[in-house]
């Protein structure tokens, strides 16, 4: 995993093996500090701070992976977990960001994203965001946090 940005209750990554390959969109991670089984579990606080992180990295991951030649129509947010339900620490929260290129080549633009479990082989050879999207993305993470509608005072904190 590669460090972007992170809060006092969050941690925002690109995956070193992401469910989307860069060309195809990118993968970003924003999980909190403190494992929580699920977004239920969190403080009215940090229910803001995701929301607000959410809309925040999804724009600058856009700015930014556009700039650096990924043509970006779409981001999807999900929630996921089901792969670790059966595993002894159970699931948690962590919320994926999954960029869609509109010229993918394997999770093709205005298709249902596929997640087969890794141990099948599917994302073998999928390439992470490149250092140089990651220093973008940071970028645009600062000077979107400096507009008024990002302002701990719009989102109530």
């Amino acid at each position: 995993m590669s460090l972007i940005y992170e809060t006092e209750d969050f941690i925002v990554e690109a995956p070193s093996k992401p469910h989307v390959t860069r060309s195809d969109g990118g993968h970003i991670k924003i999980k909190p500090k403190v494992r929580v089984e699920d977004r239920q579990k969190l403080t009215a606080k940090q229910a803001v701070e995701l929301m607000r992180l959410t809309l925040v990295v999804g724009e600058a991951m856009s700015l930014a992976l556009n700039k650096n030649g990924v043509d970006l129509g779409r981001i999807n947010y999900q929630d996921n977990g089901n792969w670790s339900v059966f595993k002894p620490e159970g699931p948690y929260l962590h919320v994926h960001l999954y960029g869609r290129a509109k010229s993918a080549e394997i999770q093709k633009y205005g298709d249902a994203l596929n997640f087969p479990h890794r141990e099948t082989g599917f994302y073998d050879g999928y390439e992470p965001l490149k250092d140089e999207d990651i220093a973008e993305i940071q970028n645009q993470i600062e000077a979107l946090l400096k507009q008024d509608k990002y302002q701990d005072s719009a989102w109530g904190l």
